[in-house]
């Protein structure tokens, strides 16, 4: 039990009725989930309203009511907490009742369009490498040390987000990296949390179903650079046109990474092969398993974030040069007859066309290029005829196909992509909608030499469709194709 009080420090409210010198059970933000005792925080969300199940949560005995709205009905037994922004105290709260865990790790974050599983998931395993107790936040798994915990969002909601911390904190962890969504700034799961870093990756068209606008979208990353405090550090990419705006208003020590301008650390790429890249990280050469323009960034990101975590940088450089791709980030395979698989999570217009333009850098041009591309339903419409655009203008064939259809049509997606390819290309398309006979016909086509990209689901292991989700993993439609 604690005591709510203690629990509601740092939130500013408008108005308490009733006695806050009392203990609590839990905090929950999910009526269905409601104990004796707990607290029921109000928020709202893009689909239900948790003002409408406050009486909900009062008949599961919750003793105190967090709300942006009063009830019409007030019952004199219940403290009722009334607040300006129901989510930004939900994100508070979760932070003080579970003790604060942020500020006794070296939390650092990374927020971006692309680059985030790949960028906090190595830096994991730096510093695993570097002999320190680790925790991570990601896309494909949280990880508590060496416990794995499932992932079901990149960033998770302010309760099992602090859940996670302390549990991390009671393992012994002196480190944690995490991936933070422009959902979860924008929804307060990060509010109340202390970060040692923050860092950006880079930021182009994606999520304009929830954000509406590249305004909303680029003030949302922007937030959490406004949010860091004086004794954090903030890194960004200045290739980036949007790299230096995210660190205006910042409180935190300024630093920057970059390719081809003037950074405080520099990369420079000297080879480029299918099987990795030999790289000049500030004067020192490394050769490395990762391959493309968008990884030496990447790579970049985590060398810069592992010296200003105050690491040796040889001891960086050697780490990194033995790190291996993560799971469904360019990963290669490769056919008896020497064809190259690529499964890569690409699924927006950018990151398909970095992946596409690091395949064209590399290939000798006398083989073909064949893409499998699909885009996602109930998601982001605007991108669907660019990424198809894309595909066909870098690719010898496409293969338009599925994707997580969710709860819309499969054909209507396609065709909605369709409407992207400009007629000149249009004969390099085709339509199949079965993602697996989509893979399966792309490996019947390939040729010696050729190169096959398999886009959009990456690390995913399932397919949604009308709200079930069917085990399916690109690289095993590959494997049994192929062998």
């Amino acid at each position: 039990m604690k005591l709510l009080s203690d629990i509601l420090k740092g939130v500013k409210s408008k108005q308490i009725i009733g006695d806050s010198n009392i203990q609590i059970n839990l905090v929950c933000f999910d009526s269905r989930k409601v104990q004796a005792d707990d607290i029921f925080v109000a928020t709202r969300g893009s689909l239900t309203d948790g003002h409408n199940y406050i009486e909900k949560a009062l008949e599961l005995g919750a003793k105190t009511i967090v709300c942006e709205e009063l009830p019409s009905n007030i019952n004199k037994n219940i403290c009722y907490i009334l607040v300006h922004n129901s989510s930004e105290a939900l994100g508070l709260m979760a932070s003080n009742y579970f003790g604060n865990p942020s500020s006794k790790l070296n939390l650092v974050g990374i927020t971006g369009t692309n680059g985030k599983t790949t960028t906090v998931t190595l830096l994991y395993k730096l510093f695993k490498e570097l002999g320190y107790k680790v925790g991570l936040l990601s896309t494909i798994s949280n990880y508590v040390d060496i416990k794995v915990i499932d992932s079901t969002h990149t960033t998770p909601d302010a309760i099992s987000l602090n859940s996670l911390l302390n549990e991390m904190v009671y393992a012994g962890c002196e480190y944690c990296f995490m991936e933070v969504s422009s959902h979860a700034i924008a929804q307060h799961r990060i509010t109340g949390l202390v970060f040692k870093g923050g860092i950006f990756s880079n930021i182009t068209h994606d999520h304009l179903d929830y954000h509406k606008t590249f305004s909303e979208y680029l003030k949302a990353k922007k937030t959490f650079f406004d949010n860091l405090s004086a004794s954090a550090f903030a890194l960004t990419n200045v290739d980036d046109r949007n790299g230096k705006i995210m660190l205006q208003n910042t409180h935190a020590v300024k630093y920057s990474y970059a390719l081809k301008s003037v950074a405080d650390f520099k990369i420079k790429i000297i080879e480029s092969h299918f099987d990795g890249m030999q790289l000049n990280v500030e004067g020192i050469d490394v050769w490395t398993s990762f391959i493309g323009k968008f990884n030496a960034y990447n790579l970049l990101a985590i060398y810069s974030a592992g010296v200003l975590l105050n690491q040796d940088k040889k001891e960086i450089l050697t780490i990194l040069s033995k790190l291996k791709s993560v799971n469904g980030r360019f990963e290669t395979l490769r056919s008896k007859n020497n064809v190259t698989f690529i499964v890569d999570y690409a699924h927006t217009p950018d990151a398909l066309e970095n992946v596409l333009n690091t395949i064209s850098e590399i290939r000798n041009g006398n083989e073909n290029l064949i893409t499998v591309i699909g885009a996602g339903g109930n998601r982001d419409k605007t991108k669907r005829p660019i990424m198809a655009r894309i595909a066909a203008e870098k690719s010898n064939k496409v293969i338009l196909t599925s994707d997580n259809p969710r709860n819309e049509e499969p054909e209507s997606i396609l065709n909605e992509m369709y409407e992207g390819v400009e007629a000149q290309n249009a004969r390099k398309v085709i339509r199949i909608t079965d993602r697996r006979e989509a893979i399966k016909t792309a490996c019947l086509i390939a040729e010696e030499n050729d190169i096959v990209l398999v886009a959009g689901k990456g690390h995913e292991t399932y397919q949604e469709i009308k709200g079930i989700k069917h085990h399916f993993d690109d690289k095993e439609i590959i494997n049994e194709n192929i062998n």
